[in-house]
């Protein structure tokens, strides 16, 4: 097949990929772009758009965060169902939204990239897709986000199990449940919203806990119908709506980042949480966290804790030692049936590209480059990788708001540049690896002082302690630290052609 040619290829029709490509076509004159979305491939493994809320479709998927803080500022939806949206209700919206903005063009769904490998001599990114189809681009923009890669859990045996195996990120539909002694892994944030439809259905539940996690209360509800209408009638609304509760979650972050102790006062709230819905005190113990609330994430849930209280529910505290062809063994070494396993057990949040796939010049391998603790300016452009920029890269994750309004101050930054890169004829623009450094050793020092590095293990840290996940501040913060692009901070190369 002939090589295809764009000027911006984007990996992921998740919010991010989808977010860059809706600036791209707002930005198009600027940035001598195709107002059709010619110069723009958005490439996309997965069938449809949707990226994580495509592939995660487990029972009880839902977003923890506010539907009305839950959605672009480009695209404001008025008419969410409910305070905490479904999964697909968002999967719905994300849909709705590459529709009404014309993102059609760009996409090549069911077609990922297998590599990437920038070619120093003509200034290009060359893609190969699954396919073998060859395809290059001047700039290349990772919109892979760190939930798109399931985390396997290394128990002996697990390859042994001779019932269905589900991980919450690959489930399968046609397994049938009813009825069945079904073995959960985890206690994580999927494991949550997962138990409870479950144990209404399973003959008998078996929840393997490693660490109890920090729960609070949920809330959730449908929205009044009258509220829908009053909030697409009242645009305003709708915006006071959402800035308010974007302020009230930013608030957080000073007890998140700044004064660790105050979270006690959350604890608090979590533990009458716990003793309201768990009158066993036994149980109730096996549930009680050991550690600061907030080092881990924190979980919101109205109906977790009465589905493990239920008869046909068992936590086996300390988790599973073992798989064996009909069952698991817990922590203690009991052997328990299972007729399936799901698997609860997260994603390699720190490792969303594996190695062998994203290539930069002199054939760097940019999981090799990260290694175990990834780094990036910014969490957009990596030192050494020219014309590559990342969406939701290292530490740009948030563990008290919504990812989207961090997401939408990297579409900023990243317009920024191109649109630098057009106006100056830039063949090349790279961050300066002083630059990486600086920002990184600061980034890191702040990190020390927040609760997530208040002693516990999180899938938030590497093994040493270093924190390569989340940022430590406001969305504010972020959104006013990337507005303002630092030319001087970048290395750029001159004589573009075309």
């Amino acid at each position: 097949m002939a090589e295809t040619h764009s000027e911006i290829a984007i990996l992921g029709a998740g919010f991010s990929g989808l977010a860059m490509a809706i600036a791209l076509r707002r930005a198009a004159p600027a940035l001598g772009l195709p107002a059709d979305g010619g110069g723009v491939a958005v490439f996309e493994r997965e069938p449809r758009v949707g990226g994580t809320w495509a592939v995660n479709r487990y029972p009880g998927c839902a977003c923890d965060v506010p539907s009305h803080l839950y959605s672009l500022a480009v695209a404001p939806k008025a008419d969410w169902s409910r305070a905490y949206a479904a999964q697909p209700e968002i999967l719905r919206y994300i849909e709705d939204v590459a529709r009404q903005h014309g993102v059609g063009p760009e996409l090549r769904l069911g077609c990922g990239v297998a590599s990437a490998r920038y070619d120093a001599a003509a200034g290009r990114w060359r893609l190969r897709s699954d396919h073998g189809d060859e395809h290059t681009a001047r700039v290349l923009i990772s919109a892979v986000g760190g939930l798109s890669r399931p985390k396997l859990p290394k128990i002996a045996g697990i390859d042994s199990f001779e019932g269905p195996v589900l991980h919450t990120a690959r489930w399968d539909d046609a397994v049938a449940l009813e009825g069945r002694r079904v073995a959960v892994i985890g206690t994580g944030a999927s494991a949550i919203q997962l138990v409870p439809p479950l144990a209404r259905v399973a003959r008998h539940l078996d929840l393997y806990q490693r660490t109890p996690a920090w729960i609070l209360p949920r809330h959730d509800g449908p929205i009044a119908p009258w509220v829908q209408r009053a909030m697409a009638r009242w645009p305003l609304l709708r915006r006071l709506r959402r800035e308010a509760l974007r302020w009230s979650m930013d608030a957080r972050s000073l007890a998140f980042v700044h004064m660790p102790w105050l979270m006690r006062a959350v604890e608090l709230q979590a533990l009458r949480h716990l003793r309201r819905q768990v009158p066993d005190l036994a149980l109730r113990r096996a549930l009680t966290p050991q550690y600061r609330i907030g080092c881990k994430r924190i979980l919101v849930a109205d109906d977790y804790y009465p589905a493990i209280c239920q008869p046909n529910v068992t936590l086996r505290d300390g988790g599973a030692s073992a798989i064996e062809p009909h069952g698991v063994r817990d922590h203690d070494g009991a052997l328990h049936p299972a007729d399936v396993v799901v698997l609860a057990t997260g994603f390699e949040a720190t490792k969303p590209l594996p190695e062998g796939v994203v290539f930069g010049p002199g054939e760097r391998d940019l999981a090799r480059h990260f290694g175990d603790c990834p780094r990036a300016y910014l969490g957009t452009a990596v030192a050494g990788f020219p014309n590559l920029f990342m969406l939701v890269g290292p530490n740009t994750g948030i563990g008290h708001s919504s990812l989207l309004l961090i997401i939408e101050a990297q579409v900023a930054l990243v317009t920024q540049l191109l649109r630098w890169m057009h106006d100056d004829r830039l063949r090349t623009v790279a961050v300066r690896a002083d630059a990486e450094e600086h920002y990184n050793a600061d980034l890191q020092q702040r990190l020390q002082r927040t609760v997530w590095g208040s002693g516990c293990q999180s899938w938030y840290l590497t093994a040493d302690g270093r924190n390569p996940t989340l940022w430590p501040g406001s969305t504010y913060g972020f959104e006013r630290m990337t507005a303002t692009l630092r030319r001087s901070d970048f290395t750029v190369e001159t004589g573009r052609d075309g």
